[in-house]
């Protein structure tokens, strides 16, 4: 990974082991997260702090390249822009909220063992029918099973999608703002093995 970041241009600083670079037209510090020499998460953090009104410009350009990249799909249907109007210091400060928005690389189904997929969709029709229904259908549990089947396969393209969240927020730092963003690997997370 290190290595990559080098070929992309980011600059390694050994001293506090991070990169500087840039990335999506933006200066950023970038991090990288191991368990067990696998790489689980690579944050980005801006190199610059701005005023409210130019991190409000940033973080809604985000979402909206986000939404409109056919690589992603958002974590929920919530709208993540912020309004012009909207005062996020004292949204902040007072109320506690957090600008934060979540996405999905979605699954490359070509590049997945079908063979995995077809299997685990089974797993999930097996709760509904028997082995002997799947294996000798009549001609309407074949219709329903055939269906189930499909539904069953979308779920677990789905599920594997959620396992490689992108995120971001705004983070505060005495009057100026920046993005911290999130490229997270929930298969090498630390799930407890070394305990």
């Amino acid at each position: 990974m290190k290595q990559k970041l080098i070929d992309k241009g980011f600059v390694y600083n050994k001293e506090d082991d991070n990169f500087d670079g840039e990335f999506n037209g933006t200066n950023v510090t970038v991090y990288i997260g191991t368990n067990n020499n696998k790489v689980w998460r690579i944050m980005l953090v801006d190199k610059n702090n701005i005023d409210e009104t130019s991190i409000k410009i940033r973080f809604n350009r985000l979402c909206s390249q986000f939404v409109n990249n056919k690589r992603y799909r958002p974590a929920n249907y919530t709208e993540y822009t912020i309004p012009a109007g909207e005062d996020i210091s004292h949204e902040m400060l007072v109320n506690e909220k957090i600008y934060e928005a979540v996405f999905y690389q979605k699954a490359n189904t070509a590049l997945i063992d079908s063979l995995s997929i077809k299997q685990k969709a089974k797993e999930i029709v097996l709760k509904e029918y028997t082995q002997e229904q799947l294996d000798n259908p009549t001609e309407e549990e074949k219709k329903d099973i055939d269906f189930a089947t499909e539904a069953a396969a979308v779920v677990v393209a789905y599920e594997l999608s959620s396992m490689k969240p992108v995120w971001f927020r705004i983070n505060e730092l005495f009057g100026k703002y920046c993005i911290s963003m999130y490229y997270d690997n929930e298969y090498n997370k630390a799930n407890g093995e070394d305990l």
